[in-house]
């Protein structure tokens, strides 16, 4: 195993979108947390006010020998609808946003090009409205929150399209 990177997206819902990055090959660890905003800090009910900035984000780290940046964006941009700004499917406010944290100038470059390439390919009718930002602080979200579906067999909350 390599030294590992780190990945952050934010599609909706965090629960199904960890659920999602962890079945990968080369996917070592995630985690949800709330990235994006300026609240240090928050708390799951301060987040879902609107009121931090923040969007429900994971963060990942990869093995880049196993799997490769532009593959999990190509997971990212399957599992939600990237038209849709400020919500997925019920889940509707700012911190259901759909966001790329990068991490360095080649994962800027990488999800530049993926974003352009989603919208020439005519997958979608709409334009596409996920945010391309550098990634900041991330605050890891309170326990009962990591590994949800996992915890709870996949019962409750929120589902990926």
């Amino acid at each position: 195993m390599g030294d590992l990177k780190t990945a952050t997206f934010a599609a909706g819902c965090f629960w199904g979108v960890e659920e999602a990055f962890r079945k990968i090959p080369g996917v070592m660890v995630t985690e949800v947390g709330y990235a994006g905003g300026t609240t240090k800090n928050p708390r799951y009910e301060e987040v879902c006010t609107g009121q931090t900035g923040h969007a429900e984000a994971v963060r990942i780290l990869y093995d880049p020998d196993m799997v490769t940046y532009r593959k999990l964006l190509s997971i990212f941009w399957s599992i939600h609808d990237p038209t849709q700004k400020n919500r997925q499917g019920p889940d509707t406010g700012t911190n259901y946003r759909s966001v790329i944290f990068y991490h360095d100038p080649e994962q800027m470059q990488a999800a530049i090009q993926s974003k352009e390439d989603i919208e020439r390919s005519g997958r979608f009718k709409r334009p596409v409205v996920t945010e391309i930002i550098p990634a900041t602080v991330f605050w890891r979200a309170e326990k009962y929150h990591q590994q949800y579906h996992e915890k709870h067999g996949g019962a409750g909350g929120c589902r990926i399209t």
